[in-house]
């Protein structure tokens, strides 16, 4: 007979899954302990859904369910209208909404969230954005309702904060109020303190009496209370979370400094033995918040996650009296007209005015099926029109956050993108931390056996403050940051930091032709064939007219005497060629092979062949004019050991020409699909080697994005791609060599602040050991290592791309 193994008077104060106390009336379910129902009922529904694995990542993950709730409290998400104010996207079918889940505090949490399709299969997917606190979730509106959805994340105690008077500019102006009151409240206080310890600071009794001592002491603990409990409860906060997860972040040594010291003060001053340290322990919170508030200020100059208005050199066509002009996105404003052409993304909630519309709206939902979307109906940002150009009005601003998620989709992350540098910090972090409160104790220890325990306390707490590993941990993402900030006023926008480490390991490049090494906007046109009269040339330029490819482009700025007419069936068949219905008759117009027509190979141009009701009329010849300066670009690729290679879905017509501009040695590859470039890119990194595709995002979405790094090519026209790691304006592209450059002397700069920091705590340490430094000189130089670093990576980078740039 077994007998059941009563668990021990720990287990029962722990609840399983939120780690809570259980107080005295513990919930048993599954041989676990819970401290309520709601505990137990979260985690039998994650057992159901096989989800268990939510508790391997860290020990009570959860959060605690001993809340009142009440049957009808998300009713009014049944309201149309609420739901329409939070809803990002729907089409009817498939809604996308992005919550804000306060909740989120661990990786367990992230893999929870991100599996909710297993929990209800009407999810069809779930990003969560950890540093922003938000999950954005996809789901079947005919399987599951809003309500259902908010009910079912708060049962699993991730109710979301729903406040339709909020907005993300608020919230982070409430966080900033708070930071400035904590610092505000430090300040007065350790002020405060400092001058009621007047009496401390001169000998005893020549300025004051006894007495006054003794009140000016009970002073100091008074102010030291706000301090204490509010001012400093973010570092305690922050290492009983740390703590929680059995991990050492750097605010455990902080807090343990904070707290010994006010411990150490408060007994002195209660038991009459002692003026206490509540001035060393003010200064120490206050400066600290100041490092931290300035710390934070200088991401927020180089933040990681900009707006559209940084990353996105995209332009749009406006429609204004009758005559289309381009502008940047970040211009466009609610009522302006704006025309999208075939493969165009839509960047703004829109109304459509003319046009056919056949949405792709693949990078919000996942889902490829095109939706028709008649004249009067909306037309949300982040769709893809496939088909004739479209006229529409735009009725919402720009999103500054959706499309940077449409940049940053789950869909497009098939590579790493954790910074190598981030996850060795990471690792030293955590092993540094358990050292640093070794030391700490150890100097303790040896004065206390001197008969010192004064020296042995301020030696105690110098280590724990000066010590540490902060200055370590900017190093890599304010040398990147600030790199992306240089390349970005170089007209270079990159998705994250981490593709900067990755331009640095480029060994190969692949570059498409047509719109990235040619100019869109100039060359030489003519047509061999029989002459098209006035209204075969409206047949024509109806349907390059709506398209986004950049011979279509050029032979549309050609035609521009005459004026489009409707089409009907407009299909494009990327890297072929394009075909309609004018009048009901049938025109193509593409390569040679698209149109039917047999020809030999003819290396002088390219040439656009056009047919009406399938007979052939004749050919446009494309002469392309190469960008400025790429002769320069490509000798010094080459001169730096890069190897080239020139991708094209045209025929050989540009191979003499381009044999000139690269070299007979550089690989050129002529009709390939864009199926063919992805092929190519995966062959080369079967090689082993780590690829950098550039392209103009029309046709090479698959090679951008197997490939390491891929960079689209802007050239004043709305070809954004999520598929691509960054973006290089047209003007810019000469500068590609000084880019690779800077990125490979972004690993030297960071290894150099490594030095840095490691040579500042070294030196730090022998003083805080020796009892010599006192802990308030250490909360002063700990955020002055901090600006060191900075000062560093931000001055060399900056050196370099001036230099480079």
């Amino acid at each position: 007979m077994s007998i059941k193994k009563e668990p021990d008077v720990k287990e029962l104060l722990s609840c399983y899954h939120c780690g809570n106390d259980c107080d005295n009336s513990p919930i048993h379910f599954d041989e676990k302990i819970f401290c309520c129902e709601g505990c137990s009922l979260v985690y039998d529904i994650l057992k159901e859904n096989n989800l268990c694995t939510y508790y391997n990542f860290n020990n009570s993950p959860g959060t605690s369910q001993k809340k009142s709730t009440y049957k009808e409290q998300f009713a009014y998400l049944d309201d149309e209208k609420i739901k329409n104010k939070l809803v990002r996207f729907t089409n009817g079918k498939i809604t996308s909404i992005t919550f804000y889940l306060p909740q989120i505090h661990c990786s367990s949490c992230i893999w929870l969230l991100e599996n909710l399709n297993r929990i209800n299969p009407a999810i069809i997917k779930s990003l969560v954005n950890f540093n922003r606190k938000e999950a954005t979730l996809t789901y079947i509106e005919e399987k599951v309702s809003l309500r259902q959805l908010v009910e079912m994340l708060s049962m699993i105690g991730y109710e979301p904060s729903i406040n339709l008077n909020d907005s993300e500019e608020k919230k982070n102006s409430g966080d900033k109020k708070t930071t400035a009151y904590k610092i505000g409240i430090a300040g007065f206080c350790f002020g405060n303190i400092m001058l009621f310890s007047f009496p401390e600071y001169f000998s005893s009794g020549s300025y004051t009496g006894d007495g006054f001592k003794g009140v000016f002491s009970y002073l100091n603990f008074a102010l030291s209370l706000p301090v204490f409990f509010y001012c400093s409860s973010q570092f305690f906060v922050s290492a009983a979370n740390s703590l929680k997860q059995k991990f050492l972040n750097i605010d455990v040594p902080i807090a343990l400094g904070i707290l010994v010291m006010f411990l150490r003060s408060s007994y002195e001053i209660i038991s009459g033995t002692g003026a206490g340290y509540m001035d060393t322990m003010a200064g120490l919170v206050f400066f600290m918040l100041i490092g931290r508030a300035f710390q934070n200020k200088t991401y927020e100059t180089i933040s990681f996650e900009r707006d559209y208005k940084s990353f996105f050199p995209i332009s749009v066509m406006i429609k204004k009296n009758n005559n289309e002009t381009s502008i940047p996105v970040s211009d466009l404003e609610i009522g302006n007209r704006i025309i999208i052409r075939n493969e165009e993304l839509i960047p703004a909630d829109s109304v459509l005015i003319k046009g056919d519309a056949n949405i792709d709206y693949s990078f919000v939902t996942g889902e490829s099926m095109p939706v028709l979307v008649w004249e009067g109906q909306l037309i949300y940002a982040g769709g893809k029109q496939l088909g004739t150009s479209l006229e529409l009005e735009v009725v919402k601003n720009v999103s500054q956050s959706y499309l940077t998620q449409l940049w940053n989709s789950s869909e497009y992350k098939n590579k790493n993108e954790e910074s190598s540098f981030r996850q060795l910090v990471n690792r030293i972090s955590h092993y540094f931390t358990i050292a640093l409160i070794a030391i700490a104790l150890a100097s303790l220890g040896w004065w206390v056996s001197q008969n010192d325990l004064a020296k042995g306390l301020n030696a105690f707490t110098a280590v724990l403050i000066i010590a540490c590993p902060c200055a370590l941990a900017i190093s890599s993402p304010f040398t990147l940051g600030n790199i992306l900030r240089s390349f970005g006023r170089n007209k270079f926008y990159l998705k994250n930091y981490s593709v900067v480490e990755k331009l640095a390991k480029v060994d190969s490049i692949v570059f498409d032709k047509t719109g990235t090494l040619t100019k869109t906007n100039s060359s030489q046109i003519s047509f061999t064939g029989k002459i098209l009269n006035p209204e075969e040339k409206k047949m024509v330029r109806s349907l390059v007219h709506h398209s986004s490819h950049p011979l279509s482009r050029m032979l549309d700025e050609k035609l521009n005497d005459v004026s489009a007419i409707k089409s009907e069936n407009y299909y494009e068949i990327p890297g072929k060629g394009i075909q309609a219905n004018v009048f009901e008759v049938p025109i193509k117009i593409g390569s040679a092979e698209f149109v039917g027509v047999k020809t030999t190979p003819d290396t002088s141009s390219v040439k656009i062949y056009v047919s009406f009701d399938s007979k052939i009329r004749g050919y446009f010849s494309i002469n392309n004019e190469y960008r400025q300066g790429i002769e320069i670009l490509v000798g010094k690729l080459k001169q730096s050991g890069y190897d080239l290679t020139v991708l094209s879905g045209d025929h050989d017509g540009e191979k003499n020409n381009l044999e000139t501009i690269f070299g007979r040695e550089v690989s050129t590859h002529f009709n390939q699909t864009p199926a063919d470039k992805l092929r190519f890119i995966q062959a080369l990194q079967a090689q082993n080697k780590n690829v950098l595709m550039i392209g103009d995002g029309l046709n090479d979405a698959g090679a951008l994005k197997q490939s390491d790094v891929g960079i689209t090519i802007s050239d004043n026209i709305n070809n954004f791609s999520p598929a691509c790691d960054g973006i290089l304006n047209a003007s810019s592209f000469d500068s590609l060599p000084g880019i690779l450059k800077i990125s490979e002397a972004s690993h030297r700069i960071i290894l150099g602040s490594f030095a840095i920091a490691l040579l500042y705590n070294i030196v730090g340490l022998f003083f805080a050991v020796s009892g010599t430094l006192s802990p308030i000189i250490a909360a002063i130089l700990m955020p002055i290592s901090a600006v060191t670093i900075i000062s560093f990576t931000t001055g060399l980078s900056n050196w370099y791309a001036q230099r480079k740039l």
